[in-house]
Parts: C-alpha cells; sequence; structure tokens
C-alpha cells in the first residue's frame, strides 16, 4: 500500500544553493524556496518539514544522480524519497521547452510535478540495509582504484616507449612493486648501466625475484643495451614523467589490497555470502559484486527482467513501420552491467552449460561481448530465483532442469544427468 503523504516535494540540488517546490495534499498552491548549500541549511529546512506536518509522510523527488543528497534525506525517516533517472527529467523538460532552456526553479516544479501527478510511475527507494550499502560503496571504490592503476600504467609505458623500452622487459609488470622501485632508482638506461652488477642482482633478489637465469639474463642485456635517444630534452622531461607514475602506481597497490580485506570482511559476514560464493567463476571479486547488485532488499524487483533491463543487459527493441532495430541499452549503470557481463565471462571457464551456451551463440554468428550479454541474461534468471529463494545456485539441479526441458545445451554437453 502507498501511504498517504502530507505533502509532495521537488527538490533540485545545485553546488550553490537547492530550489524546492513543495504543495500541500488537497492544495493547488505551490511554495517555492531556496535552500543554501550547507548541512546545517538542510538540517534546518527538514526539521521544520517534521514540525509543520507532525512527522506524517512526506515524499520528495530528487534526480537520481544526486548521490550525496539522498544519502543525506535517507537518515530521516518521514522522508519517502521518489528518485528519477535524469535523463527522464531532461525528455519530460523538453517536453515543454522545445529550445533547451533549463533553470533549477522549473526543474523543481517539474520534480514535483512528475511525482503529483505521475506517482503511480514512479517506485519511492528503499534502502539495503547499511552492511549491503557499505559492501556495494567498497566495490565500486576497488573498481575506480584498480582502474585508475590501470590509466596510470598505461601512461608509463608510453613514456617508457619513448625513451627507455629496455625497462619494460627488465622490470614485469609495471603494477608491481619490483618495476616502480627500479624506475625511481635507474629511470634511465645510463643511470642502471653505471650501478654494479651486483647491486642490481640485490636488488632483484630483494624483491623476490631470485631465479638465477633470468637475472643473468638482464645483466647481459643491461651491458649491452643502447639507448633509443639520448636528447635531453627528451630523457629529462621523461625521467620526471615516469617518476611521478610510479610513485602514484606504488601507492595505489597498497591501497587496493585495503579495499580487497574490507571486502572480504563484510561479504563473509553477510547473509547472502554463501548464496553468491556457490556462483561459478564469482571468486572474491566478483561475488560481492554481484550480492551489491540484488543488494538486500528482495522487494525492490518484480521479476527477473526489471533486473535484465535496469542493468543493460536487456536488448532495446524499435519498430517503426516495416522497420525494427534491436541494439543494447545506451542508459544503464555502467559498473553494474560489467558485474554481470565479467561474471558471464568467467562462468563459461566453470560451468559446462554457460560454455555450451556461449559456443551456440558464437556458432549463430554473434560476437564475443553480444555473446556473453545473451549469457549474462540467461544467468540473472537464474541469479533472480536463488535470490528470492535464499538458495546457493546448484549446477546439478539446473542441468537437471534443461533436461526436464529437452534444453538443446544437454545434447551438446553429452553428460549424463541424475534422474
Amino acid at each position: 500500500m502507498k501511504p498517504h503523504l502530507a505533502a509532495s516535494i521537488g527538490l533540485d540540488w545545485a553546488d550553490a544553493h537547492h530550489d524546492v517546490s513543495l504543495q500541500e495534499s488537497g492544495s493547488d498552491t505551490v511554495e517555492r524556496r531556496r535552500i543554501a548549500h550547507t548541512p546545517e541549511a538542510l538540517k534546518e529546512w527538514v526539521a521544520e518539514l517534521r514540525h509543520r506536518f507532525g512527522g506524517r509522510p512526506v515524499g520528495l523527488c530528487v534526480e537520481l544522480s544526486r548521490g550525496p543528497l539522498i544519502h543525506a534525506l535517507l537518515e530521516y525517516e518521514f522522508l519517502v524519497l521518489f528518485p528519477v533517472n535524469p535523463l527522464s527529467l531532461k525528455r519530460f523538460r523538453d517536453t515543454f521547452a522545445t529550445s533547451g532552456a533549463k533553470d533549477d526553479p522549473t526543474d523543481a516544479d517539474l520534480l514535483l510535478e512528475l511525482l503529483t501527478k505521475h506517482r503511480d510511475r514512479l517506485r519511492a527507494w528503499t534502502p539495503d540495509d547499511p552492511k549491503t550499502r557499505a559492501l556495494g560503496r567498497l566495490v565500486q571504490a576497488r573498481r575506480k582504484t584498480v582502474d585508475l592503476r590501470t590509466r596510470l600504467t598505461q601512461q608509463l609505458r608510453a613514456e617508457l616507449k619513448g625513451y627507455f623500452p629496455q625497462a619494460l622487459d627488465w622490470t614485469g609488470k609495471l603494477t608491481n612493486q619490483l618495476a616502480c622501485d627500479f624506475l625511481l632508482r635507474w629511470p634511465t638506461l645510463h643511470s642502471v648501466q653505471r650501478a654494479r652488477p651486483e647491486t642490481v642482482r640485490k636488488f632483484y633478489y630483494g624483491h623476490n625475484c631470485r631465479r638465477g637465469d633470468l637475472i643473468a639474463k638482464r645483466l647481459h642485456e643491461i651491458r649491452a643495451a643502447v639507448p633509443l635517444t639520448t636528447d635531453p630534452a627528451i630523457v629529462e622531461t621523461s625521467v620526471l614523467t615516469v617518476q611521478m607514475l610510479a610513485r602514484q602506481i606504488r601507492l595505489l597497490g597498497p591501497s587496493i589490497a585495503r579495499f580487497e580485506e574490507e571486502i572480504g570482511k563484510l561479504f563473509a559476514d553477510h547473509p547472502d555470502a554463501e548464496l553468491f560464493s556457490s556462483l561459478p567463476g564469482a571468486g572474491p571479486a566478483l561475488a560481492p559484486r554481484l550480492l551489491a547488485a540484488f543488494g538486500s532488499n528482495r522487494e525492490r524487483f518484480d521479476g527477473a527482467i526489471e533486473v535484465q533491463q535496469y542493468s543493460g543487459i536487456a536488448p532495446v527493441t524499435e519498430r517503426s513501420g516495416q522497420k525494427t532495430w534491436v541494439h543494447w541499452r545506451w542508459s544503464a549503470p555502467t559498473f553494474l552491467r560489467q558485474s554481470f557481463h565479467e561474471f558471464a565471462g568467467f562462468s563459461i571457464l566453470y560451468s559446462a552449460w554457460a560454455r555450451a551456451f556461449y559456443d551456440l551463440q558464437r556458432e549463430r554468428g554473434k560476437g564475443h561481448h553480444a555473446a556473453l550479454r545473451a549469457l549474462s541474461f540467461k544467468w540473472i534468471r537464474i541469479l533472480f530465483r536463488c535470490w528470492q529463494d535464499r538458495t546457493p545456485y546448484d549446477e546439478t539441479h539446473y542441468l537437471r532442469a534443461l533436461h526436464k526441458r529437452g534444453s538443446p545445451l544437454i545434447e551438446r554437453l553429452k553428460l549424463p544427468v541424475a534422474a
């Protein structure tokens, strides 16, 4: 049952202030005001609302992208939040302002109108429990840090190729502590050639690189190497850039390890940990991401199709006259879509039916990523049922179901299925 709202509010967030449009239930009057962009002003305004409406439910419509505001307002139990996709608000605005004009007070009015006239199409925000929300933020923060390290590593590789390409062979993976320390100590070919062979050997040993043949090979290459360029304009500026990048990459490694440690602790204590740990190929990185993708609120989605559409895995079909165009969703949570896509990619290594399904899609002419999206679509239906029933995934049970339905995958597997 939808609660009766004492008032409806449209709130447009800005960096300097927030515009508010308020309408009491049963009234046609819209009250407009502006709130300063400070925690104190926001708290004072919410206190006024609580006092004015006696703690009765008040609906508040806000753009979904305004995460900090939503997190701040979640602390007040009488506020019923209705997040709206920014693209939906833009299209609603463009319906009445074809010129493309935009103004914060106008957006607040439009958000209020969406809530008062189309509440049946909006869904009130029900947050996950604190442990699940923390896990979701941690897995996203870890992924952003890994992506940052990847970008820095690519920059470092490109810089080394321009003046000291031999370092790429002598340091191994650029994300390792060995590579960063090597470049900070010997950022040029000349500097490493000046070092005593025993000093270089001790350096490798000190970084757990103790293969005698490999070290001897590298020492020989160091003695015989010639510089790509000796132009000081290139070498001196590249050294500064390389050492700057190496320092950043060296710091990110321990940070990623700390994220993974905290994720592991939270995930192990979560009541759904066993469920998502049972998935073939999920592992310590993807299992927490999939748990955060579904969350703890079992009423969040009405069916698996909502998960498939929200995550961007389900394709979009457009029809106009005699033409039909099927494409993937342009607007979808990128991290969520990546989580399902990457899990599908790992699952084909550990699940026999997933591998057979992927191979079948490739034989039908689909590319690698299209085949993985099709597999993700199938996995979401399975995961949704396991999530709803709070039951860990069982490969044997699913193979039995495929056999019962006469799925062509069973023929491709050529595996006996228990009755």
